[in-house]
């Protein structure tokens, strides 16, 4: 299989972020302020919606006599820590400024392109979907997911304007990645497991589950930033190294238990 077909929805999403983007900021400027606003409360509702449906998951995932609740509260305390340490919501936001720099972006430049990478790239789709496509040539989850995304990015690009488009960077770097590396990621981390039956996985379920918390993170910061308090926003970024610290939790658990 050709490294372009393992990258074939990678390539289809990123270019349904850019013509998202683009039809925001054509139809976007042309609304009244208060028109933008409500969009983006309606966007932060809508994921809302799909970070609580994917939280739902912590409830299918057991560490042995560990409910998969307290991996995920655990996962998402030290991946906190670790991510101030790091200081993950800083670099993205220091990411974003330089992009703002070097293409003269005005606006919310910078707020539009870190709320859109996380959005884009956190949750099992951008996961599940890399798997598929990289094993398989599957690209039909990146696909469905490119749809939501182009959606996400007009109603993004309509408020926080240029800075959504250059998340298609991130998507390409993050998605891409876990394509061409999936090979050795299933073997090695998933015992070969189907990519068509990762969604029962207890490590993906998990994983999903912590996401899902961070997608509710996201909503929030939209619901804020359409309500005017921006100030107030969760750092989601530092919450990043939970994704990982999570089935490296739940491993560890089993293994202790074992």
């Amino acid at each position: 299989m050709t490294l372009l077909s393992q990258l074939s929805g990678t390539l289809v999403n990123v270019s349904a972020v850019l013509i998202g983007t683009l039809i925001g900021l054509t139809i976007g400027g042309r609304l009244p302020a208060r028109t933008q606003r409500t969009l983006l409360q309606t966007l932060s509702l809508v994921v809302l919606f799909i970070g609580l449906d994917m939280a739902g998951n912590v409830n299918r995932v057991t560490g042995g006599a560990v409910p998969g609740v307290i991996l995920t509260l655990l996962s998402l305390a030290l991946g906190a820590v670790l991510g101030e340490a790091l200081g993950i919501e800083d670099r993205l936001g220091a990411l974003g400024e330089r992009l703002r720099e070097r293409f003269r972006g005005g606006g919310r430049f910078t707020e539009g392109f870190v709320a859109a990478s996380l959005l884009f790239c956190v949750g099992p789709m951008t996961v599940i979907g890399g798997l598929q496509n990289g094993l398989t040539g599957d690209s039909s989850t990146y696909v469905l997911k490119s749809v939501l995304d182009a959606i996400a990015a007009l109603a993004l690009a309509g408020v926080y304007g240029i800075g959504v488009g250059f998340s298609a960077l991130t998507v390409l770097v993050v998605q891409g990645g876990i394509s061409a590396a999936a090979g050795a990621f299933a073997s090695g981390l998933l015992g070969g497991a189907d990519p068509t039956i990762l969604k029962t996985n207890p490590y993906i379920l998990l994983i999903t589950g912590a996401g899902g918390l961070v997608i509710i993170g996201i909503s929030w910061n939209l619901m804020l930033a359409g309500l005017g308090f921006d100030d107030r926003r969760v750092r989601v970024g530092s919450l990043l190294p939970a994704l990982v610290i999570a089935p490296l939790a739940l491993w560890l658990t089993l293994r202790v238990q074992g």
